[in-house]
């Protein structure tokens, strides 16, 4: 009841003030404040920082796939674990229990008795909700006149009559809107006036709720930034705009690959991956992010990389599982079979693909990228002794389900080069060296040192 929680010493206090507090206790302790988001500890989380001490609502701008709506979810973790709010039946508002902004919750105060008056807790895990632009209506995120209500008697001039949208309903609360250029003109006017003056009118009736909401966007520069998309009130009204970005080097993105793939890799057929095969795999979309065929504005993203490791290692474990190799160890062959998990995420330049397929823009960035990686394996510890062994007329078939034993009889030696370039010993497995000799065959090929033949879904490399 309300008279015990007055009697506990709770105290009513503003989301933003929430925020601030317990993210500042976390700061204090030395927690980590944003599990899961890698790469951005000295760029964007300083500025989300900075933002949550400042009381701002924020936008975060950025290509897709830049962690933003992860970034948004993140901060409902500094919310308390539970807020007490009037328990009133029917209403969609969570009512600060001292301060209602509602008829119903004023009502509620002024006609019942503290020790009668019902008190119910909000956990912080339902104090979120977000909405995606397109589509979105102004009912949906403001409010309408509710014709049930009006049908029944309700008066239309009567706050009882009014259907509440997100916004009013994330009271005490957060709310983010996803790609924010893609909203109508006339829901932008309303959200500035929920920023600015708390005044919100539905089909003429204002409301002047103190609302008190912690409000976040997301948006891609490319249109954030066109003329006419986000009216000028609007954007002079969000506190903080947090710029994100790609990984700034190949190890994070890695990180990222491997954090969000959740693979078991063991198991009945365990799966190993090479260090190179990981670096391809980031290679091709860091490769991806820089083509000319590619439409920079929309941008490569980080699920590009997570859905051709994924590809990658299932097409490894069906190797495994084939010739019942243990450890399977994805190779390049295994790349052939990206597309199914590329096409559709690369949006290509119209002008600068010159008409190539989205296929043929695949496979140019995929040899830019092994041709990039081999050049470092290859500066790092000399490409002599590793081509020594392909410069005698050895003609060599590879393929995804071809067995590891095959690349064996071709290689009778590993050349012990291959034990310092390769972070694995070549000659522990057939399959590992399967694995490096796909490599070494693919970045000589990459440098015009050897050539390469394709029928049938094999490929033959050879002087």
């Amino acid at each position: 009841m309300l008279k015990h929680l007055r009697e506990s010493g709770w105290k009513s206090k503003s989301v933003k003030a929430e925020l601030r507090d317990n993210f500042l206790a976390a700061l204090k302790r030395g927690d980590e404040l944003f599990p899961g988001i890698v790469g951005y500890e000295n760029t964007v989380i300083p500025e989300v920082t900075l933002a949550i001490l400042a009381g701002h609502d924020m936008l975060f701008l950025g290509e897709k796939g830049q962690a933003k709506s992860r970034l948004m979810r993140s901060l409902v973790r500094f919310l308390d674990e539970a807020v007490p709010y009037l328990d009133i039946p029917g209403s969609p508002v969570h009512e600060d229990p001292f301060n209602p902004i509602t008829k119903a919750g004023k009502d509620l105060l002024a006609n019942t008795p503290e020790d009668r008056v019902p008190i119910a807790w909000w956990p912080r895990e339902q104090r979120y909700a977000e909405r995606l632009a397109p589509g979105t209506k102004f009912a949906d995120v403001i409010g309408e006149i509710d014709p049930a209500k009006l049908a029944v008697g309700t008066s239309m001039s009567a706050e009882d009559a009014l259907h509440f949208g997100l916004i009013p309903r994330m009271h005490r609360a957060i709310f983010a809107m996803n790609e924010i250029p893609e909203l109508d003109e006339l829901i932008q006017v309303g959200l500035f006036n929920i920023l600015e003056e708390r005044d919100v009118q539905i089909r003429g009736y204002p409301i002047q709720f103190d609302l008190d909401v912690l409000v976040l966007f997301s948006a891609n520069p490319a249109t954030y930034n066109r003329s006419g998309k986000v009216i000028p009130q609007l954007k002079d009204r969000i506190g903080s705009l947090i710029q994100t970005h790609y990984p700034l080097d190949r190890d994070n993105g890695i990180a990222i690959t491997e954090q969000e793939s959740d693979l078991d890799l063991g198991g009945e057929f365990p799966v190993q991956v090479p260090l190179f095969m990981k670096q391809l795999i980031e290679q091709i979309t860091v490769s991806a992010r820089k083509s000319k065929y590619v439409d920079h504005a929309s941008g490569v993203s980080a699920r590009f990389s997570l859905a051709n490791y994924r590809t990658m290692i299932a097409s490894a474990r069906h190797r495994g599982i084939v010739h019942n190799e243990k450890p399977a160890v994805p190779r390049i062959s295994d790349l052939g079979h990206l597309p199914s998990s590329s096409l559709g995420k690369l949006e290509l330049d119209l002008m600068g693909s010159n008409q190539m397929s989205e296929k043929q823009v695949l496979e140019a960035i995929v040899a830019d990228a092994i041709h990039t990686v081999f050049e470092e394996y290859v500066e790092e510890h000399g490409l002599a002794e590793i081509a020594e062994v392909f410069s005698k007329g050895v003609k060599i078939e590879v393929g995804d389900l071809l067995p590891s034993a095959k690349y064996a009889e071709r290689l009778k030696r590993a050349p012990k080069a291959w034990d310092k370039a390769f972070e694995v010993n070549v000659a522990e497995n057939d399959a590992v060296r399967a694995s490096c000799v796909e490599f070494v065959l693919a970045g000589l090929y990459a440098t015009d040192r050897i050539s390469r033949t394709a029928k049938h879904g094999k490929i033959t490399y050879e002087t």
